[in-house]
């Protein structure tokens, strides 16, 4: 089995035909990415394909002494959904969601419980600003002055969206419990 490094080499020296080899290797972590931004399926789809053509387009660019592959295409998902989101002003409308007010702490055994799956359906159903802040901070790593620079927002609006998306969490957290608690009881 050849390497990205192996392939991508091919694809720089005329061999375009491997561009779907890397494709195949990489497409699904490529699709989970941008659903962790993007809710609608074919939005989300729609922005893999967009990024795939600047993945394409921007090969030589690559650099495999700075990371792998995977990081850099993934960087350029994140920010394609990025672009989107923020051609959608959709950080600025999400202050306009109701307050979210949690009575209840969330139980370690529910945690322990959350599959994979279930926390990315409770992730998924994060209104779609508080579920970027918190895919960008949380799950990749940049800092708020970085999310406040990508979406043209303060660092405390990111801040505060940061906060209200792990409430929200915890209350979807605390109703899967139940569900999980009563489907095996």
């Amino acid at each position: 089995m050849s390497t990205d490094h192996e392939i991508i080499s091919r694809i720089l020296n005329g061999e375009r035909a491997h561009f779907r080899e890397l494709y195949n290797r990489h497409i699904q972590y490529l699709m989970l990415t941008a659903f962790r931004y993007i809710k609608r399926r074919e939005v989300a789809e729609d922005l893999v394909q967009e990024s795939l053509i600047k993945i394409f387009n921007k090969l030589s660019q690559f650099d495999a002494e700075k990371g792998k592959f995977r990081s850099w295409a993934k960087k350029i998902v994140i920010n394609t959904c990025l672009e989107f989101l923020r051609k959608k002003s959709i950080i600025q409308y999400v202050e306009d969601f109701r307050e979210i007010h949690l009575t209840n702490s969330v139980r370690e055994v529910a945690l322990e419980n959350l599959e994979l799956e279930d926390l990315t359906k409770v992730i998924q159903s994060l209104p779609t600003g508080y579920r970027a802040v918190f895919n960008m901070y949380i799950i990749d790593g940049y800092s708020h002055k970085e999310i406040a620079q990508k979406f043209s927002i303060s660092e405390s609006t990111s801040k505060t969206q940061l906060l209200k998306a792990k409430k929200a969490l915890r209350l979807n957290i605390q109703k899967e419990e139940i569900t999980f608690v009563r489907a095996y009881a």
